[in-house]
């Protein structure tokens, strides 16, 4: 809640400026309300209408209702959506560099990515995606992942042997998953709850928040504290869009997404400390994890994409190291 009263703090202090044009803006996602995306993209919109004056309104569409992430992303290319929050995984298949964020183990704390993300790594992510036809207005959060299982703990690799688990639509994380051992296949997030019902997957893998606001611990109550990799959320809009705009509207709509952005982040930042309790109060069982074993078994990921994708690896491990200081 402070976060929250704090971001709106930030909208009323901005200078007012009426904007050129008036629309509704449409922002996609797959998240279900209640999900950090979700939440973070309304308070987008409660930002931008108090900075716009009213004249700027923003429609959350949730539950990958305008599509799955990689059908917004088309939508957003051809301008036929202005804004979505996308995952890394299909955002990663128009720029491969992207797949270094989430190498596993890379990461050991929130805001050691942030500052990665944020910085020169970052930048040229974001210029590359410009040269296809995106504009990055922020890098929301999703999560240190865990990983969660119907009916055992996970607390070795050879515990994930021969398992069934969903993966988002990420390349590196399923390579993660093979290298352990198990059989990781990618599916939308919107169709996990009914694939986990159905048993065509045994666990899966989240951070806390996504965990919780989606139930999957009613389904996987085993959650191990395996923190084996980040993610991120980019949140693209058209540039055939975002060039028509008049620079004012466009200085808006930064100014409310930088808000919202540290709003989404704080969530995250806050959901492990609080929502570890309130899950086992729900009947899931934590356990932790031998994380030398996990980091040894998954080494052989950082090779693979080294040769896949070049010096980029080494510089955001670098730089990933640099911001743990």
């Amino acid at each position: 809640m402070n976060i929250r009263l704090r971001a709106l703090g930030i909208a009323v202090a901005l200078a007012f400026a009426a904007p050129a044009s008036a629309e509704e803006i449409v922002i996609g996602t797959n998240g279900k309300p209640g999900n950090p995306r979700v939440t973070a993209a309304e308070m987008f919109g409660e930002l931008l209408a108090q900075e716009s004056r009213g004249a700027h309104t923003v429609k959350v569409a949730h539950s990958a209702t305008l599509g799955d992430d990689r059908q917004m992303l088309k939508s957003v290319r051809l301008g036929t959506m202005h804004i979505t929050v996308n995952s890394d995984g299909p955002v990663a298949e128009i720029v491969p560099e992207l797949n270094a964020f989430g190498l596993p183990y890379l990461f050991s704390s929130l805001p050691q990515a942030w500052e990665v993300l944020d910085g020169p790594i970052g930048d040229g992510i974001a210029a590359e995606l410009e040269g296809k036809g995106y504009v990055v207005l922020g890098w929301w959060d999703n999560g240190i992942r865990k990983i969660t299982h119907t009916s055992k703990p996970i607390a070795t690799p050879d515990d994930i042997k021969g398992m069934k688990i969903r993966t988002p639509q990420s390349q590196v994380t399923i390579d993660a998953f093979t290298a352990l051992g198990a059989n990781p296949a990618p599916l939308a997030f919107s169709e996990l709850p009914a694939a986990l019902q159905s048993g065509v997957f045994e666990g899966q893998e989240n951070p806390l928040a996504n965990i919780y606001s989606s139930k999957l611990h009613e389904l996987t109550p085993y959650i191990a504290l395996s923190n084996h990799k980040y993610e991120m959320a980019p949140v693209l809009a058209s540039k055939r869009w975002w060039d028509r705009l008049p620079e004012g509207d466009r200085a808006m709509i930064r100014n409310a997404m930088n808000a919202a952005t540290w709003y989404n982040r704080g969530y995250f930042l806050i959901a492990d400390a609080e929502l570890e309790q309130r899950l086992k109060d729900e009947g899931a069982k934590f356990n932790e994890v031998d994380t030398a074993a996990f980091q040894r078994a998954t080494k052989g990921v950082y090779e693979k994409w080294r040769g896949e994708i070049g010096g980029i690896v080494d510089d955001i491990q670098a730089a990933a190291a640099a911001a743990a200081r």
